[in-house]
């Protein structure tokens, strides 16, 4: 998955048996390989994996702070598997229950960003810079169908594709990142998933990361400041 080269500061590592082993920091690869259990066509797509995943990061015990940040947490999890023909119409999908969640807690201030690439992290990443930009671009088109402003964050991505965020804000004026959608074409080479197209070959799905509350444990502590407890 990457994770091991460039995520690797951010995990707990341990040593059974003389092996290394990282405790589980992210659920993607679970889902890549349940994907690959079993062929798929084009039929198939969009499938959508949805999980209450625990992961765990290594975090210095002088940025803990209460529910906010943790070193173990559950996230609403889901990885959509979906053609190029699919990829927009999944990401306003997405975005639509962004906002029916957001409303439904009363935030009544958010804003939607994208994380992108920088120059300066360069090595940070996977994938070529083609794949990159369409990925950006997908983003940008959704965003720009449903008529919603959004900023650009340059250096934000993840190491596996840019991603596009929800920045909602508290009745005390606090932002908090809690909704994301993160676009992938890099982990389903990796794991070499494949699909039948209705021509009869291979090719590879597009993957859509997405949670809508994020770290469960920080949404309760974010929806407990904004209610101030009520």
């Amino acid at each position: 998955s990457g994770h091991w080269n460039l995520y690797k500061e951010n995990m707990f590592i341990t040593k059974y048996e003389k092996r290394d082993f990282g405790v589980k920091p992210m659920n993607c690869p679970g889902a890549m390989l349940l994907y690959k259990s079993s062929s798929k066509s084009y039929k198939n797509l969009p499938l959508r994996l949805a999980e209450l995943g625990t992961v765990h990061r290594q975090e210095l015990s002088g940025v803990l702070s209460g529910l906010f940040r943790v070193i173990k947490f559950t996230q609403d999890d889901a990885h959509i598997f979906c053609t190029k023909e699919q990829l927009e119409s999944e990401i306003i999908n997405i975005i639509k229950i962004f906002q029916e969640i957001i409303d439904k807690f009363n935030f009544k201030e958010y804003r939607f960003t994208i994380s992108t690439k920088s120059e300066e992290k360069r090595t940070k990443y996977l994938g070529d810079d083609k794949l990159w930009k369409k990925a950006e671009e997908s983003l940008e088109s959704a965003l720009k169908k449903l008529k919603t402003k959004f900023n650009k964050e340059p250096g934000e991505a993840k190491f596996y594709g840019p991603s596009l965020d929800v920045q909602i804000k508290d009745s005390q004026g606090r932002e908090w990142q809690c909704s994301t959608i993160q676009l992938d074409f890099n982990l389903s080479s990796r794991f070499d998933l494949k699909y039948i197209n209705k021509t009869g070959k291979e090719e590879t799905p597009i993957v859509l990361h997405r949670v809508v509350f994020g770290s469960l444990e920080r949404f309760i502590g974010i929806l407990l400041e904004h209610t101030n407890g009520n």
